[in-house]
């Protein structure tokens, strides 16, 4: 298909979309993005950028209709120079719904295109990591309602993959097995937290869980990212994922907000011991109350959950 021209009304993209700036205190990187302040913010839905848009005036996609979208972020955090990379994925070109909502059809398809997107971002030299997230809820800062996810290509490996990989490498050189193997079969045995199980997918909250809401569902057996999935798999995975989901919007009156979250590893030695999960998380700890990260949280990373996880997993199993 041959590109077609944007003849939308947007404000002119900076030279420098984004720059990367390493924190020396933490030994951290962090993405200075300002050309995200211009970004859509909350439009109504006759100029949903995500809608199909056949004038080519509104939408980001110039077509009368479509199953699953995927184009680069227009107002992307990482950028080519830096080597990253930030695309959209649109679920579907209803306007209104969720990926819970979708035909396990349209799921699967959605779980197909996440796939490729890895394959090929994972190709391209200077990407360390293929991040696919999902935000949903205004509660969570969405500002765009239609159903969409993301993904991310970092040139360089986030903290939280940089801490548990570190913790998997200590794990292994102590005991001669893999963490997150390990873990799932202790849940597994325990059965406390244990939501829902497949012959090839299991979804659980996690022993020390961070948020009101968390469940992290795991394939049974090793794989480090969507590529080493199989056809089966990938269906269970994709059923219990929807599952999990279509429970969060069970717990309250309203839709739960939520974050979910792919941890892929890349086939290389560094990254030898990821072990792909999905987390799904939400801030909402009751009907009318929501978990702000606070100080604790926000400036010392020292996490205090307001809800007991065995209690959670109980809610969620009688949904």
């Amino acid at each position: 298909m041959a590109p077609v021209p944007d003849r939308r009304p947007l404000p002119a993209q900076p030279a420098t979309p984004s720059d990367l700036r390493f924190d020396r205190r933490t030994g951290q990187w962090v993405v200075i993005a300002a050309l995200r302040q211009e970004r859509t913010y909350k439009p109504p839905p006759d100029q949903c950028p995500l809608c199909p848009g056949p004038t080519g005036m509104t939408s980001e996609i110039p077509a009368p209709d479509y199953d699953v979208a995927v184009f680069e972020n227009r107002f992307a955090s990482l950028s080519a120079a830096n080597n990253g990379r930030c695309e959209v994925v649109c679920f579907t070109s209803e306007h209104t719904g969720s990926f819970a909502g979708l035909q396990s059809r349209k799921a699967r398809l959605v779980v197909d295109v996440w796939r490729e997107r890895t394959r090929d971002l994972m190709s391209r030299p200077g990407i360390e990591q293929v991040f696919v997230f999902e935000n949903r809820g205004e509660e969570i800062g969405v500002t765009l309602t239609h159903p969409h996810g993301q993904i991310y290509g970092y040139p360089y490996l986030p903290p939280t993959t940089e801490s548990m990989l570190a913790a998997a490498d200590a794990h292994r050189k102590a005991n001669g097995s893999n963490l997150f193997a390990d873990l799932l079969a202790d849940e597994v045995a325990d059965g406390s937290r244990v939501i829902l199980a497949t012959g090839s997918v299991t979804a659980l909250v996690p022993f020390a869980a961070r948020w009101p809401v968390e469940v992290h569902i795991y394939p049974n057996r090793k794989v480090r990212n969507l590529l080493e999935l199989d056809d089966a798999e990938l269906d269970d995975l994709t059923a219990v994922y929807q599952q999990i989901l279509q429970r969060f919007d069970r717990m309250y009156a309203a839709p739960l907000p939520y974050m979910a979250a792919l941890h892929q590893y890349t086939d290389s030695e560094a990254q030898r011991e990821g072990y792909f999960h999905i987390q799904v998380i939400s801030i909402r700890r009751s009907a009318t109350k929501l978990k702000y990260l606070a100080g604790s949280e926000s400036v010392m990373g020292a996490f205090i959950n307001d809800v007991v996880p065995e209690a959670l997993a109980d809610t969620l199993r009688g949904l």
